[in-house]
Formats: structure tokens, C-alpha cells, sequence
């Protein structure tokens, strides 16, 4: 076997460890509230973390305005609750009329 199959099938015992763990220790361990806070703000940070690195970077450097100014009207229009057609939609059609109008 290569070294390629043998990750493969390291992942895959991995992923199915943990997929089992869950339902073995459900009920035996107890995670504190506190815990369980700190888990959900970590999850929300990452998220934001990854739409900021997604939206404001490209090559190594600043990606322009029209990307941010889409990626914030795609979220202002999620948030509030736009069906996710208008939500890409608003935000492609914001990105793409700050790029005509020369905004980079």
C-alpha cells in the first residue's frame, strides 16, 4: 500500500471513530455550560474568520472594494431573511456595478 491509501483509510477510521463516539457517550459525559458557550463562540469566530480571509484577500493581498461591499450586502440581505436566490443575486449585482463603475 502507498502512502496515499494508508491516510485515506486513517481518515476514514477517524471519521467513523468520532462519528461513534457520540452516540456511545451520550448521557455519560456532561460538557458545562460554560463549555458549550465557548465551543459556540469558537465555531462563530472561525465562520467570520474564514468570510473575512474569503472576502477581503485574494493572491496574497487586498481583493478591492467591490468584493467586500458585495460579500456585505449578501449578509445584510441573509440576515435579513432574503430567500438565498436574492442573496446571491443582490450580491453578485453589487460587485458587479461597483466593477463597472471602476471601483476595483
Amino acid at each position: 500500500m502507498n502512502a496515499t491509501v494508508v491516510m485515506i483509510l486513517a481518515l476514514a477510521v477517524g471519521t467513523y471513530a468520532f462519528r461513534l463516539v457520540g452516540p456511545l457517550l451520550h448521557g455519560r459525559v456532561t460538557i458545562p455550560a460554560r463549555v458549550q458557550e465557548l465551543t459556540s463562540a469558537g465555531a462563530v469566530v472561525l465562520l467570520v474568520a474564514l468570510l473575512a480571509t474569503g472576502a477581503l484577500t485574494e493572491g496574497g493581498g487586498f481583493a478591492g472594494w467591490a468584493r467586500p461591499a458585495g460579500v456585505l450586502v449578501g449578509g445584510v440581505l441573509a440576515w435579513r431573511r432574503a430567500p438565498f436566490v436574492v442573496v446571491v443575486l443582490g450580491a453578485a449585482a453589487t460587485a458587479a456595478a461597483l466593477r463597472l463603475a471602476g471601483v476595483a
